[in-house]
C-alpha cells in the first residue's frame, strides 16, 4: 500500500516539483500543508493570496489545509495542526520541497519526528545540481513566473518573467542560485502535467517590502 503524506506547499516551483516526484514514486500525496499568518490571507512563504493557493489545489484535486500561526509560535502550530492531521488523513509521512540547505531539512525533520511522521526530501541535492532541477521543471511542460524578488540580488525586470529557455539562460548569468534556494526569487506555477486546468490570474502592481519586491498576483474566477 501506498505511503499516504502531506506535502509542504508554497505555490511555487520547488514544492511543485516535490509533488511531480511524489506522484512519480508512487506516494498518495492526502493533501497540502500552507501556513498563513493569523492576521492575513496571505502564505508566509512568498505573500500569495490563499484563494490562489486554493485554485491551485482545486486544479490538482489535493485538498490544501492552511495551518493558520503567528511568527512567535510557528513551529508549535506547525506541530499542532500536523498532529491532527496525521489522524484525520491517516498520514505516514510529510515531504518538504528544500533542495539543499541543513537548516530547513533539520527543521522539517525535527517537526516532523514531533509529529511521529516521517520527513521526506524528494528533491535533495547537491547546490551544483539545482540547475538540472530547474531544468526538468521546464522540460516537463510546467509553466510558472516569478512573483518575488530579493532587492539586493534582483532587480524588478525579474518579475513577471516566466520559467522556460529564455529564463534557464537568464538566472545561470547571475550570481544567485538558479533555483532561488537562498530566497533570491520565488514563483508561483499555474500549470503543467498535474493540473487538470491552468490556474487563471493577472497581475497587478508592485510592492515593496523590506529585504523584497513582491508582484501582486489576482484570481480571475
Amino acid at each position: 500500500m501506498a505511503k499516504r503524506i502531506a506535502l509542504s506547499w508554497s505555490g511555487g516551483k520547488d514544492s511543485c516539483m516535490a509533488l511531480e516526484r511524489l506522484v512519480a514514486a508512487g506516494y498518495e500525496v492526502a493533501l497540502l500543508v500552507t501556513t498563513v499568518p493569523q492576521e492575513l490571507n496571505r502564505t508566509f512563504a512568498h505573500g500569495e493570496k490563499t484563494e490562489m493557493i486554493e485554485q491551485q489545489s482545486d486544479s490538482l484535486s489535493i485538498p490544501v489545509h492552511f495551518i493558520r500561526c503567528s511568527l512567535n509560535a510557528y513551529t508549535e502550530t506547525f506541530i499542532e495542526d500536523l498532529v491532527q492531521l496525521k489522524s484525520r488523513y491517516g498520514l505516514d509521512g510529510i515531504a518538504f520541497g528544500d533542495i539543499y540547505l541543513e537548516g530547513h531539512r533539520q527543521w522539517g525533520e525535527e517537526v516532523a519526528a514531533a509529529a511521529g511522521l516521517e520527513a521526506l526530501y524528494p528533491l535533495w541535492c547537491r547546490p551544483e545540481d539545482s540547475v538540472k532541477l530547474l531544468t526538468a521543471f521546464i522540460e516537463l511542460g510546467y509553466k510558472a513566473a516569478v512573483i518575488r524578488i530579493r532587492k539586493d540580488v534582483l532587480d524588478d525586470s525579474w518579475l513577471g518573467k516566466e520559467l522556460d529557455q529564455n529564463f534557464l539562460e537568464a538566472i545561470q548569468q547571475q550570481t544567485v542560485c538558479p533555483l532561488g534556494e537562498n530566497g533570491e526569487f520565488h514563483t508561483f506555477v499555474w500549470d503543467g502535467p498535474l493540473f487538470q486546468y491552468p490556474v487563471r490570474f493577472t497581475y497587478g502592481q508592485i510592492l515593496s517590502q523590506d529585504s523584497s519586491q513582491r508582484l501582486e498576483i489576482h484570481p480571475l474566477i
